[in-house]
């Protein structure tokens, strides 16, 4: 096990709490998770700031205890697929700006499409060995024509908010520390 920073749990925990936060902000306006994605973004963010390690523990944490606490997502099937798919967001941003040194879009442009990739893994998981009435590859297809709106607003709000950041504390945050 890695030696995690007080510091790294501490923002940890705000990304979980802000995964688990910002959905509910969301429905009590109204507003459909599946289209916009809101607890995509506190994981895709958590991983610019995050270890690895970390990273996929909040992205596979923060769907769990929201469903647990909130009954958003339901945890089966949704919760369990949303594990694996925002465990991979948080991995992978976290590796590609640390190990491979992407920038802050290929990062998130990458991690979207394994997130995809591993959510098309769990449902097929879930469907040959649970019995669980989905296609892998139409549910795909389905959650990213629904989630387009929440895609753009990731590719737009994420990177404004990793550079502002940057600028303002005049230094690279997401450098490995």
């Amino acid at each position: 096990m890695q030696n995690i920073k007080s510091r790294e749990l501490v923002i940890g925990g705000l990304f979980i709490a802000l995964g688990i936060l910002v959905p509910i902000i969301f429905h009590s306006f109204g507003i459909l998770g599946q289209v916009f994605l809101p607890m995509h973004v506190p994981v895709l963010i958590g991983g610019f700031f995050l270890s690895p390690y970390l990273a996929l523990i909040v992205g596979i944490v923060t769907p769990l205890i929201s469903s647990v606490l909130t009954g958003m997502p339901a945890i089966y099937p949704m919760a369990v697929i949303m594990m694996f798919e925002l465990g991979t967001y948080g991995l992978v941003v976290s590796l590609a700006v640390r190990k491979i040194k992407l920038s802050v879009i290929p990062s998130l442009i990458l991690a979207m499409l394994a997130g995809r990739v591993s959510a098309g893994i769990a449902v097929f998981i879930l469907a040959n060995l649970f019995g669980l009435k989905m296609n892998s590859v139409i549910f795909i297809k389905g959650v990213v024509l629904t989630g387009l709106p929440g895609i753009a607003i990731q590719l737009l709000f994420i990177p404004a908010l990793i550079y502002s950041l940057n600028a303002y504390t005049k230094k690279n945050l997401i450098k490995e520390r």
